[in-house]
């Protein structure tokens, strides 16, 4: 019996590829797609434009010289997103970095990569299906410093308004019960609804005061970006509601002027350079299939024990908006347009 499994031993032994005579390269083992002593090409697609894709290259090329970005702008067209990621398929992409337009419709796409042998990082929002790694700015830290500076800045107690991302969307879900924990027992949340689009947040607005009674019953709105709080500061203006308390997230251009002028409160800021970092380390270390390591561990709905990389978000108000990068500064490409 002792002879007959020392010979299996020996024969699984002998089946085994030495090292440097043809058998497959150390690493191999574990799902490496992408080596950085040759270079690969990394496809980065977007839901808009940014800056970010300056940053990512520049930080890719800082670990890999002979990597390559492949970049898609899906114009928030999730279609085509899903068209864009099939070229990048057919091209023999194996290292995507996703920025979904939709994270729940990208489910099929991120699970077609992983059949194809490919390696998916979600990037900014977490995308469905089996995500390798995960970066994005810290969801519950966005909601809780929004509902802080919400409450800082109000004279009452409510009511308020929260106008929230879309349902569907895992991030813009995690903002919202860190709005609620945080708000739930101290204000009264007058108006609540959860946006596809930030153009809905016009009609909302005029839907809350009518319901509230008037303008002046309106004692704070939270956004659930600055892309929605430029749309609700100009209802705003015209409803006569200056002074109200309004809360962003993102830290646009455009917002970090709006708190300038004193026509929005503080906006939650995302720190893109460190968020574009943050997914070139973690798209090299999937492409050489080693274990990836964040700052915490989510799950998608779909899939669960997904390495992220939460990045602290920062507040700013009218008073450090002066700190603020410039837009177009080196510094200042950190503002994303959500």
């Amino acid at each position: 019996m002792g002879r007959r499994l020392a010979g299996v031993c020996v024969l699984l032994l002998m089946s085994l590829p030495a090292c440097g005579q043809g058998g497959r390269q150390p690493g191999a083992e574990l799902g490496a797609v992408g080596d950085v002593r040759d270079g690969f090409t990394v496809g980065l697609l977007l839901p808009g434009e940014g800056p970010d894709r300056p940053l990512f290259t520049r930080a890719l090329s800082s670990l890999c010289p002979r990597c390559h970005v492949q970049y898609a702008n899906a114009a928030g067209d999730r279609a085509r997103q899903g068209r864009q990621i099939g070229r990048m398929l057919a091209d023999g992409v194996r290292v995507l970095v996703l920025g979904a337009v939709d994270p729940e419709a990208a489910a099929p796409w991120v699970a077609r990569a992983k059949l194809s042998g490919a390696k998916v990082v979600a990037y900014d929002r977490l995308a469905n299906g089996p995500v390798d790694a995960y970066v994005a700015t810290d969801p519950a830290r966005v909601g809780r410093e929004q509902a802080l500076a919400l409450l800082g800045a109000m004279k009452g107690a409510g009511p308020v308004l929260l106008l929230n991302g879309p349902a569907t969307d895992p991030y813009a879900a995690t903002v919202k019960r860190a709005l609620h924990a945080v708000l739930d027992g101290r204000v009264r949340i007058g108006w609540e609804r959860d946006l596809t689009r930030p153009d809905e947040a016009v009609r909302e607005v005029a839907a809350a005061v009518a319901a509230l009674g008037g303008a002046a019953k309106v004692a704070g709105v939270c956004c659930a970006s600055d892309a929605v709080a430029e749309a609700v500061a100009a209802e705003m203006a015209r409803a006569g509601m200056a002074g109200v308390p309004l809360i962003g997230h993102g830290g646009r251009p455009a917002a970090l002027g709006r708190v300038r002028a004193g026509m929005q409160t503080a906006t939650v800021r995302t720190d893109v350079a460190a968020e574009a970092s943050a997914a070139a380390r973690l798209a090299v270390e999937v492409a050489g299939g080693r274990t990836v390591y964040g700052t915490a561990v989510v799950s998608n709905g779909t899939t669960v024990s997904i390495p992220a990389v939460l990045v602290a978000p920062a507040v700013v108000t009218k008073a450090t908006a002066r700190e603020a990068p410039a837009p177009g500064s080196a510094r200042g490409q950190g503002a994303r347009p959500h």
